[in-house]
């Protein structure tokens, strides 16, 4: 092999997805491409020069790419590629023109591939085409083996919080008639050495389950007839999952009722009976242990203990790799646990009090999208319906000292007072269910910056306790609101287009104080932002940012690829946040913040950094282009 090639082979090795493909490979492309030179300010590509050409890897120098969509304020530059990366995918696969110029920032060489090798190339080497069709996707994965590495040994055979229920499922369940007796049913459990009995009718459908703690509460202890039919000491209020339900599914059903067992039911039909221990990862985690503590919880001290439990929970997921999608579902459920007991213990004391089918406590911000980090401060407030005979303001009174010690004892077990007062024993949030419509109104019809900023946070609300129906309710009245009124949705949208992702021109990142990239406000916000303008839109109630994008994408039009380009860029960033968080925390209990110093991370996370931050930029393109902005 020549000295050439041998440094060819040396700068691809470096980079994704050469670092995967195969030699033969390699040496095939490498014997195809040549270098060119293209001198600081010259246009590379562009729109005019018809349907791209060829593929190029930029050896050394960076490339510019320019678009006139987004803010006209603002420098038309809107990414920037360095040593290693690749351009124009999206142009190539489609056989089109790239829709930005590309030009060199400074004076650049790059590896230009002709397109009818770049299509043979996709079908010779698979990574190659995975990387080509899932770029982000695709470095998303080796970054995750890198974490995996580093927070992890776990055994290739362990079961993942991603794999489906029927992968988990041991074997087929056993399980006896309605009108078998107690005392058959309780001999077959011990024959058989299982701690679960499920009835089932003739057609295999699930009628009542019987698990030891049962035998205790329910046979044993009131000396029960062993010869009377089992299904008369059976639980019959069943809880299923179907066989493609993913285990951290299992996992929030038995943290939130504190089963032991889940029901794994298709069609109709009982197909299998998963336990806390088959999965595996629980084990270690303790959830249905955590979520049975709070449930059982009656002082602050123990409450407080929950609350370290759950974010040493949190801290033992991430070295286990648990996804971001996941992990932050956790958090936020086992914080709503939480507060549902805090609210529970404050109301049980605070005599009299409205009924809980009179009131509603709804989480907002990322609580109520579902997306909790382990820093979070307080957001909430309170819907009420108003007793005939007595005023809004009358019950007010009634409910803002109980608000008051509930937002006192969450401070607490570790979650901030909200230093914006964004909490339900502000007066200003403890509304009837016709104040809040009326306040919601007039955000919409108004369009004032302090409208447009209050928006963002409660229109995430979500119900945590109490008459759930009344959030529902608001819920279905804002979106049929929202969407009629284009004119608050487009200044919804100018609104959010101020905050840019910190890509630089001249160099990676636009960086703030001390050298750091706020992740969560120029990471996180932009696809929260749009999403919820989506959501309001097209008429999705749900509140979660992944969900409201993938909810929303086929009314707008939006492709199915470009949307999971944005979630798994916003997913990134949360692990980011997350991994962020974990070594903060480990490290002397510093503080945490979402503040981080690019220079830090690896090369691999700093490239994927980049690539996520042009998503949130192409999101907020997609924002543009619908609101003409």
């Amino acid at each position: 092999m020549s000295a050439t090639h041998a440094s060819q082979l040396s700068f691809f090795a470096a980079h994704a997805p050469f670092d995967c493909m195969e030699h033969a490979h390699l040496l095939w492309m490498l014997g195809r491409m040549r270098i060119a030179y293209y001198a600081q300010g010259e246009v590379i590509l562009s729109p005019e020069q018809g349907a791209a050409e060829r593929f190029l890897v930029i050896k050394q120098g960076m490339v510019q790419g320019e678009q006139n969509v987004a803010d006209a304020s603002e420098a038309d530059t809107w990414l920037e590629l360095s040593e290693g990366e690749c351009f124009p995918l999206g142009a190539l696969l489609a056989h089109r023109s790239v829709a930005s110029i590309y030009r060199a920032g400074k004076d650049t060489f790059c590896y230009e591939l002709p397109v009818a090798d770049f299509h043979t190339l996709l079908g010779l080497s698979v990574p190659f085409r995975d990387f080509c069709t899932r770029r982000i996707a695709n470095l998303l994965e080796h970054s995750k083996q890198v974490i995996q590495a580093q927070y992890t040994q776990s055994s290739t055979g362990q079961q993942s919080l991603t794999s489906p229920l029927s992968a988990i499922i041991r074997r087929a369940p056993i399980t006896c008639s309605a009108q078998t007796s107690v005392r058959e049913v309780l001999q077959q459990m011990h024959e058989s050495r299982i701690g679960s009995m499920v009835a089932v009718d003739d057609d295999g459908r699930p009628l009542g389950i019987l698990t030891l703690p049962d035998v205790l509460a329910r046979i044993a202890l009131p000396q029960t007839d062993l010869d009377q039919p089992v299904i008369g000491v059976m639980t019959t209020q069943l809880t299923a999952l179907p066989p493609q339900a993913l285990a951290h599914e299992a996992a929030l059903v038995m943290a939130k009722q504190g089963f032991r067992h889940v029901l794994v039911v298709e069609n109709e039909r009982l197909v299998g009976l998963v336990s806390e221990k088959d999965l595996f990862a629980l084990q270690r985690v303790g959830l249905r242990q955590i979520g049975s503590a709070i449930r059982h919880a009656q002082t602050v001290e123990e409450l407080q203990q929950s609350a370290a439990d759950i974010r040493s929970m949190a801290h033992n997921m991430m070295a286990q790799g648990v996804a971001a999608e996941q992990l932050t579902q956790f958090i936020s459920t086992f914080n709503d646990l939480l507060t549902v007991r805090i609210i529970e213990l404050e109301f049980a004391a605070s005599h009299p009090v409205m009924a809980a089918d009179r009131l509603c406590w709804i989480a907002l911000g990322s609580e109520g999208r579902l997306e909790q980090t382990l820093s979070t401060d307080q957001d909430n407030a309170l819907i009420f319906t108003v007793p005939e005979g007595m005023t809004a303001d009358q019950v007010r009174e009634q409910l803002l000292p109980v608000a008051r010690r509930i937002n006192e004892t969450l401070a607490r077990c570790g979650f901030p007072l909200c230093r914006g007062n964004v909490m339900a024993s502000n007066p200003q949030w403890c509304l009837s269910l016709e104040e809040w419509r009326g306040i919601f109104l007039n955000w919409i019809m108004h369009g004032t910056p302090e409208a447009l900023l209050h928006a963002s946070i409660f229109f995430d609300f979500r119900s945590v306790y109490g008459a759930h129906a009344l959030a529902e309710e608001l819920r279905l009245w804002l979106t049929k609101i929202a969407s009629d009124n284009s004119l608050f949705l487009r200044q919804m949208a100018e609104n959010a287009m101020r905050n840019r992702p910190p890509l630089g021109v001249m160099r990676d990142f636009v960086l703030g104080k001390e050298n750091t990239l706020d992740l969560k406000l120029n990471g996180i916000t932009p696809f929260v932002d749009a999403a919820r303008i989506f959501s309001l839109a097209t008429g999705v109630t749900l509140t979660s940012t992944i969900q409201r994008l993938r909810q929303s994408a086929a009314a707008l039009h939006i492709p199915v690829t470009e949307v999971d380009s944005w979630i798994n860029a916003f997913l990134f960033i949360q692990m980011l946040r997350l991994r962020h968080h974990y070594e903060t925390s480990a490290q002397a209990k510093q503080p945490l913040n979402n503040l981080i110093d690019p220079a830090m991370l690896n090369e691999l996370d700093r490239r994927i950094l980049k690539e996520a931050f042009r998503q949130a930029r192409k999101v907020q393109t997609r924002l543009a282009l619908n609101y003409q902005l």
